[in-house]
């Protein structure tokens, strides 16, 4: 069985961002700015390290190229020069401060060659070690619909099922060939499902033939929320991609580990009480800093 208790937290951060260019030439999309939910421009980074700091997550690995690993050094671990940080307000020189204690909890990892999702979870492997540890997508931001944080949510699911829970959320057609799907068998009626399949990337008829969901109107599927909570065993399917040299779509990916993982120890999928927001293209950025500010704040 293992550990209940959940400690570590990884958020890969080594992509190109190519869907973000010119912008990401000069600026990691990681590093956007975003108004959060308490009137503070931030990075999307740090908006992501503070949803999982809430959850009650003790230590956060983030994943990134090596030529990016000082940048993200000095935004938690490197505090302002003096004659910067004598013009900051004191609400301002006090949230500096808070930084810096947050960079206490926080490792930056190297992924050296990009070589996909996947690839960047394993990157981790040695830092988490053999931990049950929570997932989460370096350009998405999120929002609970309850008094408990989206994160915090997928870590109670797993403290009661005690195997690998993922984020899920309705979407409609026409947009699923976007993300991961996922079908299953009701634990829960529009709450957990415990999954039987599990899908990169469909088309609109695949998705019809093969992971259609009891219960859910037509042309609605679950599709991944951003948010995993995974055992260690992850990390041995995508080992054994990474050692023979199994890609798809030219890169070692992630979903199809999961089903594996899936069919090995089961897996629960729970529907997020919370939205989810995209910061990682042009249009859902835009609407990202809409929206994200109008949010109730964040709590545990």
């Amino acid at each position: 069985m293992h550990q209940n208790k959940v400690r570590k937290a990884v958020i890969p951060a080594a992509g190109f961002g190519t869907r973000l260019f010119p912008a990401t030439k000069v600026v990691k999309k990681e590093l956007f700015p975003i108004i959060d939910r308490d009137g503070r421009a931030k990075p999307v980074i740090l908006a992501i390290v503070e949803e999982a700091i809430s959850a009650g997550i003790a230590e956060v690995g983030i994943v990134v190229q090596p030529d990016d690993r000082e940048i993200f050094t000095d935004l938690f671990k490197k505090p302002p020069k003096p004659e910067f940080f004598a013009k900051l307000s004191p609400e301002n020189q006090k949230y500096s401060e808070y930084l810096q204690e947050l960079g206490s909890k926080i490792t930056v990892l190297t992924q050296a060659e990009q070589e996909g999702y996947g690839h960047a979870v394993f990157c981790a492997k040695d830092w988490v070690k053999d931990e049950p540890f929570l997932l989460m997508l370096g350009d998405h931001v999120y929002a609970s619909d309850t008094d408990k944080s989206c994160a915090r949510q997928v870590l109670d699911i797993y403290a009661q099922v005690n195997h690998s829970v993922i984020g899920l959320t309705t979407m409609p057609a026409e947009i699923i060939h976007k993300t991961g799907c996922v079908t299953g068998v009701w634990q829960e009626l529009n709450s957990r499902i415990s999954l039987t399949h599990i899908y990169e990337k469909p088309t609109v008829d695949y998705a019809r033939q093969h992971l259609r969901v009891e219960g859910m109107e037509t042309d609605e599927f679950l599709c991944m929320f951003g948010l995993y909570l995974l055992t260690p065993q992850i990390f041995d399917f995508l080992e054994d991609h990474i050692n023979k040299n199994f890609r798809e779509r030219g890169e070692f990916q992630l979903t199809s580990c999961l089903d594996r993982l899936r069919q090995a120890e089961g897996t629960t999928g729970y529907i997020v009480q919370g939205k989810c927001f995209d910061t990682g293209m042009p249009d859902t950025y835009r609407q990202t800093m809409i929206d994200f500010r109008l949010q109730p704040p964040l709590t545990s």
